[in-house]
């Protein structure tokens, strides 16, 4: 039974102008791409098999990042389905030169753990550490609003 720490995975993307619209800071589209590749490698760490979304839970973006910052994205399973693995993500600005981050968006997306296009089930989730249940509180918390 894996544990939802054993899920966490945080990674960053560096901005460049490729990524950015009109005003020079990271187009949203990039983001969700982003944070939905990551929140797949989580999905797919708890699940043993590939995953595929299946539902992306509301996606509001609170500030942007510029050219030349990162896009600092962390994500965790925090519960899991017959099939489905729900995956919590946050994507913070990332200043490359100091290390100060700010929260940019955050959200629940669902991922469908399949073999050659079926879907297929998922081990239970468990919580086995203090950091794992602040974690876990946190998506709980968060996904009743």
């Amino acid at each position: 039974m894996p544990a939802l720490c054993d899920t966490y995975i945080e990674n960053r993307h560096r901005v460049q102008p490729n990524h950015a619209n009109n005003y020079e800071t990271a187009h949203g589209g990039n983001v969700m791409k982003w944070m939905d590749e990551d929140g797949a490698m989580s999905a797919m760490r708890f699940a043993g098999h590939a995953c595929v979304t299946a539902n992306v839970d509301e996606l509001d973006f609170k500030r942007p990042v510029p050219v030349g910052d990162t896009v600092l994205v962390e994500a965790f399973v925090y519960d899991a389905g017959r099939t489905s693995v729900r995956v919590w993500l946050r994507a913070y600005r990332e200043n490359p030169r100091t290390g100060d981050t700010e929260l940019t968006t955050e959200s629940d997306f669902v991922f469908v753990a399949v073999e050659d296009g079926t879907p297929v089930e998922v081990p239970e989730l468990s919580v086995e550490s203090e950091r794992g249940e602040e974690l876990h509180q946190y998506a709980m918390e968060n996904t009743e609003s």
